[in-house]
């Protein structure tokens, strides 16, 4: 809590907003839980080139909804077990 003395009014600061992206759905097979890819372009720290780095993530999926090759928005969230700290927050749509 910070009081300004300007206008004698109290701020009360916001937490850090959470984690987004968007991937591509690669399994489904799971009860309650779906893997995401995500792609991303990166520059090689040395040579400069562009890579295309990948990187899947277990998400929590409460009534499976997403089927394979979807386009996904997810949240990073408190973990729920070993590997799965992502909530699907919407399907953005089918790819191919």
């Amino acid at each position: 809590m910070i009081i300004n003395q300007e206008n004698n009014s109290i701020t009360i600061p916001r937490r850090n907003s959470r984690k987004q992206r968007i991937g591509i759905v690669v399994s489904n097979k799971m009860n309650k839980t779906i893997i995401v890819s995500e792609t991303k372009k990166v520059k090689h720290k040395y040579y400069g080139k562009s890579i295309l780095k990948k990187k899947k993530y277990m998400v929590h999926d409460e009534e499976n909804i997403s089927k394979n090759g979807d386009k996904v928005k997810i949240m990073e969230i408190k973990p729920i077990s070993k590997n799965k700290c992502w909530r699907l927050i919407s399907v953005l749509g089918k790819i191919g």
